[in-house]
């Protein structure tokens, strides 16, 4: 008996040593939360997430991705909890039994923002159909993100209404970076060209050289983001527990408080709009 306590112990101490999980100790208090490139471009997740590990004792690792690429990852349960912004796919994550239940946590709005010299003659627009419909009409350069991101999707239902088809103008005038908003953004610069940007991404960006948002304002550019812990019952290895615990930070009082605190130049990037009551 006393050999097999031994080398049960010694077996734990390499373990241990290599980080490894052993049975009956506790788990590693982090958690990986699959989100957007805006929660981390935008510098949000660098304001909120102290705020939220010196009260926790919870370490959050942020993969920023796409929407459509965060949510992939997720259903092959690399993570705990999905923060995104594309409602009908969140929900279909939901439904999908992949994650447990959505929550509304914040929201902005999406601009387009162009050069200075303006071809398709759009600045001070706030009809976004009709500005890109403006911009396809011109053949004015236009950078999509072309990544199924939650701007991607937002940005091809807006071509849907203006009843343009962005796919047959792939490689002309419309051009798609396969890359996340800072890249994209950095491409438009360069290209000249007309983009669409969530509003926290864009404050945040350092090179806009002359560029500026033309278009704004149009109710059909609210960009929600939500919230959602991985399932358990599809993912075992979703640290539940902790998972829980941070979105019942986000969605209530002291986390939609850091959100709103949040400010680049004076300009608040996201507004709390998370429902009153916890996950649990």
């Amino acid at each position: 008996m006393k050999m097999k306590k031994i080398g049960f112990l010694a077996a734990a101490a390499v373990c241990a040593g290599f980080g490894l999980a052993v049975p009956g100790h506790a788990q590693d208090k982090s958690i990986i939360v699959q989100s957007t490139t805006s929660t981390q471009n935008s510098g949000l997740f660098d304001h909120i997430l102290p705020v939220y590990e010196k009260a926790s004792g919870v370490k959050v690792n942020v993969v920023a991705v796409g929407t459509g690429q965060a949510i992939k990852n997720a259903r092959n349960c690399d993570g705990d909890v999905l923060f995104v912004h594309a409602k009908p796919a969140e929900e279909m994550f939901v439904s999908d039994g992949y994650g447990v239940k959505r929550f509304d946590v914040m929201y902005n709005d999406f601009v387009i923002v162009g050069p200075p010299t303006d071809p398709a003659k759009v600045a001070g627009r706030k009809d976004a159909a009709g500005s890109l419909k403006a911009i396809a009409d011109a053949k004015a350069v236009f950078a999509s993100r072309g990544d199924d991101s939650g701007t991607h999707k937002k940005e091809l239902s807006l071509w849907q209404d203006a009843g343009v088809d962005v796919q047959a103008a792939s490689g002309t005038w419309y051009r798609e970076t396969g890359s996340g908003m800072g890249a994209t953004l950095n491409a438009s610069v360069g290209m000249g060209a007309y983009a669409m940007t969530d509003r926290a991404t864009w404050i945040a960006f350092k090179n806009k050289a002359e560029f500026k948002i033309a278009v704004e304002g149009d109710k059909a550019m609210f960009n929600q983001y939500g919230i959602i812990q991985v399932n358990p019952e599809k993912c075992p290895n979703v640290k539940a527990d902790a998972a829980n615990s941070f979105i019942n930070w986000i969605i209530t009082k002291d986390g939609q408080s850091a959100i709103a605190a949040y400010k680049l130049d004076g300009k608040q990037l996201f507004f709390a709009n998370a429902a009153k009551e916890g996950a649990s």
